[in-house]
């Protein structure tokens, strides 16, 4: 428990009362006073007397004392006001409801998120997040996606403020810090929530933290589930989406891993298996023996879905020396990019080479 929470409550008291109040620790040590001077101190005997009596209220030392309810029925924490009076036992009962508040509410929403985070990284056992959901009184069926932002360069601690500056709901969302560079938003969606809404949500975060922090991030989206035990799911999916992009997606920032495709697969499979797939393809040359112009030929063919007639004018060049490239490419590779197998099997092979680099194999 944060002495600061307390220490919030009991200074907002001090407008209201001219009495010293404040919360000791089961051992008797003030935790929080409005008397700042108080903080510290150890009261020991009082924390003896309110063990044995954890129902009424204490008087000792010129202090009434009132305990503040524990989640195991122990005594925790007490609320104290300066006097024996009656007075000092009424502005004692109000500050042990206030702070008594301000106690469940910062445990509640910290063992939640201590609950998430367990659920996240496989750190709780199917049959115990049943049990801890309904002693948290979370909702265990509601759509819910995990977008994971990774921060490129040197990371920054306060992106965790930032992101949860945007979604302040502290019981339905929840900002976590699962690594020195990655932050997991876990959202509370909609019913009829789509991968649309998911992308808006993570330009927000993406924006906020270039704007407030001035970092540069990229962030992977996971599908969406309708129960917080396939939470670990969408969070995989989440870093599988940074990490396939790294390879395949480059260019963007935002990766859903619903629009991963074949890339996906691809990423999956063994090394050895991807450099067998590049020798039974390209039996008469390697894939290296294509140059920089004729590679970027090939994409724009397939960027402009194996049109000749537009891939030609996209490239400001006669429709007969696009064709004549194809048949070249043919000839090196024995496959007629023309024909819809053939480019499939090429697209393919691109894409397995490219992964071999991003692993440092070259060939």
């Amino acid at each position: 428990m944060s002495s600061r929470v307390f220490q919030s409550v009991v200074l907002q008291m001090k407008d209201c009362s001219d009495r010293a109040v404040g919360v000791i620790d089961g051992q008797g040590t003030v935790v929080a006073c409005n008397e700042l001077t108080c903080i510290g101190e150890k009261w020991g005997s009082c924390a003896a007397l309110l063990a044995a009596e954890q129902e009424g209220q204490v008087v000792s030392n010129g202090y009434t004392f009132k305990a503040l309810p524990g989640w195991s029925g122990q005594f925790d924490y007490a609320a104290f006001v300066k006097g024996e009076d009656d007075q000092a036992a009424l502005i004692c009962s109000m500050a042990a409801i206030a702070l008594n508040g301000a106690k469940t509410y910062y445990e509640e929403k910290n063992d939640k998120a201590t609950f998430v985070k367990n659920i996240l990284c496989d750190n709780i056992l199917l049959g115990d997040i049943y049990v801890r959901a309904k002693e948290l009184h979370f909702v265990s069926e509601a759509p819910r996606a995990v977008i994971l932002v990774r921060q490129m360069g040197t990371p920054d601690a306060f992106a965790v403020d930032v992101v949860s500056g945007l979604y302040p709901d502290k019981q339905s969302d929840f900002v976590l810090s699962v690594s020195e560079t990655d932050v997991a938003l876990v959202k509370l969606l909609g019913e009829n929530a789509d991968a649309r809404d998911l992308q808006k949500i993570a330009q927000n975060v993406q924006e906020a933290l270039a704007r407030d922090l001035g970092i540069k991030t990229v962030v992977g989206i996971g599908t969406i589930v309708g129960h917080i035990r396939d939470l670990a799911r969408t969070y995989k999916e989440a870093q599988v989406a940074i990490d396939v992009g790294k390879v395949f997606e480059t260019e963007r920032s935002i990766i859903n891993y619903e629009n991963l495709g074949i890339g996906r697969l691809i990423y999956q499979l063994p090394t050895t298996l991807c450099e067998m797939f590049l020798r039974e393809v390209f039996k008469k040359n390697p894939i290296d023996a294509l140059d920089q112009e004729t590679l970027f030929t090939i994409n724009k063919f397939f960027e402009n879905n194996l049109n000749v007639s537009e891939t030609a004018r996209k490239l400001f060049v006669h429709r007969n020396t696009l064709v004549y490239r194809l048949e070249k490419i043919k000839k090196l590779t024995g496959l007629d990019l023309r024909e819809f197998d053939d480019a499939i099997t090429f697209k393919v092979a691109l894409m397995v080479k490219k992964y071999l680099v991003s692993r440092g194999i070259e060939s």
